[in-house]
């Protein structure tokens, strides 16, 4: 059986920001406020959310595969997840964070 990605169609409130999130199947993070949270470890599976389910706080936007991406780091346990930024995100918080995320921060790898 393969690891690959799973779609899973879901709405949810954001538990940093409460805002009203309607999922599409992809839907990884808050469009409004960018937050995600640690429940997979593959996207889609939920293995994490007993394990952790803790709040990724965006501390990055990098380059991914031609386009822009968040950088997640569980503010639990420190896992850093790359999800792809989407049409719907708020471009205000995108600027927001990848001046604040990239401003003298050192590439520790290419995503």
């Amino acid at each position: 059986m393969g690891r690959g990605i799973r779609q899973v169609k879901e709405d949810f409130e954001c538990e940093n920001c409460g805002f009203q999130v309607t999922g599409n199947g992809f839907t990884n993070h808050c469009p409004e406020c960018l937050h995600s949270k640690h429940v997979d470890s593959v996207p889609g599976d939920r293995a994490m959310l007993e394990e952790c389910g803790c709040i990724m706080e965006p501390v990055a936007i990098v380059n991914s595969r031609g386009g822009n991406a968040i950088l997640h780091k569980c503010i639990n346990c420190g896992v850093e997840s790359i999800n792809r930024t989407s049409p719907d995100d708020n471009t205000q918080e995108v600027e927001r964070i990848k001046y604040k995320g990239n401003r003298g921060r050192e590439r520790r790898q290419r995503y």
